[in-house]
């Protein structure tokens, strides 16, 4: 019967499961064993401690690995010389743009709304920042001396830079850096293999942490996770649904609201899948039959976004950055504030659209700024419900792009996407899903 329930389960059910389960958990011990000494020990520092910082660590584990794997992928890709020149300007152009509007607009709001409280800060939560180096020692450490040192030490910009240096190597030289290209796509495939399987870990982990949090904190804590939540899932709709549409109507001049009704699918199913490349179909189907792209441009750009446009993700480090600080009491100064936005933004190139990325990029958002990576517990348990949120808003910025741009390059047909009986796709979307699950 449990064997069954689970099967029906899906990975954010059990998540939410694990996260309510937890709660309960730790409240029901803080509760009737305020005092308990074997609580403490065994259960507290004990069973639920190994187990969440085991899960923590597991996250951690991937960071380098992912951001630089990825990173070549993305980057060989953007470097054909085929698809290079004016195209492949204007789409990384957009996207990082977009990316870097969508940080401010998360550190602002967090900011203003103030959704941390320092008075969290227990004693076993206590940490001292370090001091942050200056900004000419900052451009001066971008380009590593040793990629190898930069790689065991998780300097990430320095792994970012190498990788799009290699990258970009890769291809220019030819048939032999094509061979090199497959072999970091099966690379890939074999890290989001990893990823999946670490996710599958999350429900445990999450039971373990929300549980050693209400042991710890009591119920006080979740006030502010829930306000880091909505101010979280504010901020990506004001994205999805102001910043896009405004976005669009300036630089091509079309009607958001066509749009945003053609687009709802698409979003639906990015929604339930938290996945941008699992989407990824979809998306190029609707671009293509119900938004009026040409093939070669929808071809392009929206693989492309599915690697470097993470606005979701983006908002999330963004705003979670400045709520750990608030929790931990420590202070982020402009010149943090700025390293936050200019290091996911270019960690953005390498953020794969896969479920729950966004926490081990967070990982690395957070050490460069001096920040303790342990600060994820606090939100790691609402993390899956807004996963699925900013996936849906990550493809609607990939759609965007690839509208605009394909109207700036006469690649565009604008009677198709004014003409909302058209471009009705040929299955209907619970095939789609069908098929996704059978090749998943």
């Amino acid at each position: 019967m449990a064997t069954s329930l689970n099967n029906k389960l899906g990975l954010t059910s059990k998540i939410l499961l694990g996260m309510v389960a937890g709660i309960i958990f730790g409240l029901l011990l803080r509760n009737f064993f305020p005092e308990s000494t074997f609580v403490k020990d065994y259960i507290t520092n004990g069973f639920l401690h190994v187990i969440g910082t085991i899960f923590i660590s597991s996250l951690k584990m991937l960071v380098v690995p992912l951001v630089f794997i990825s990173l070549v992928c993305g980057t060989c890709s953007l470097s054909e010389p085929s698809k290079l020149g004016r195209l492949g300007g204007k789409t990384l152009a957009f996207y990082l743009c977009t990316t870097a509007i969508a940080l401010v607009l998360a550190i602002i709001a967090a900011v203003i709304v103030h959704p941390g409280n320092a008075s969290l800060a227990t004693e076993k939560m206590h940490y001292v920042a370090k001091d942050a180096p200056g900004l000419a020692d900052v451009l001066i450490n971008i380009v590593p001396t040793n990629p190898m040192q930069a790689m065991s030490e998780g300097n990430m910009l320095q792994i970012i830079i190498f990788a799009v240096i290699f990258g970009f190597a890769i291809a220019h030289i030819g048939e032999r850096g094509k061979r090199i290209a497959v072999l970091f796509d099966d690379l890939n495939e074999v890290i989001m293999r990893v990823v999946t399987l670490i996710m599958q870990l999350a429900p445990y982990g999450v039971f373990a942490l929300m549980g050693k949090l209400a042991l710890t904190l009591g119920l006080e804590t979740f006030g502010s996770v829930v306000k880091y939540f909505f101010v979280v899932l504010v901020v990506l709709l004001i994205h999805a649904f102001i910043v896009y549409p405004t976005l669009l109507k300036l630089l091509s001049g079309l009607n958001p609201l066509i749009f945003i009704r053609k687009m709802r699918d698409v979003q639906l199913f990015a929604f339930s899948t938290a996945s941008s490349n699992a989407t990824l179909p979809i998306t190029i189907e609707a671009s293509e039959h119900r938004l009026g792209v040409d093939n070669k441009i929808a071809s392009f750009t929206l693989p492309l976004g599915a690697t470097i446009n993470m606005d979701g993700t983006a908002i999330m480090q963004g705003v979670a950055t400045v709520f750990i600080a608030q929790v931990f009491g420590i202070e982020l100064t402009m010149t943090d504030y700025a390293a936050v936005v200019v290091t996911a933004t270019l960690a953005s190139i390498g953020t794969a659209g896969v479920p729950g990325v966004g926490l081990i990029m967070l990982a690395m958002v957070l050490n460069q700024v001096g920040l303790p990576v342990e600060g994820i517990a606090l939100i790691i348990g609402v993390d899956r419900l807004l996963d699925m949120v900013r996936t849906a808003v990550n493809v609607t910025g990939d759609c965007v792009a690839t509208v605009v741009i394909a109207k700036s390059e006469g690649e565009f047909n604008e009677a198709v996407f004014n003409n909302t009986q058209a471009g009705k796709v040929a299955r209907s979307f619970d095939e789609q899903v069908h098929q996704m699950d059978n090749k998943g």
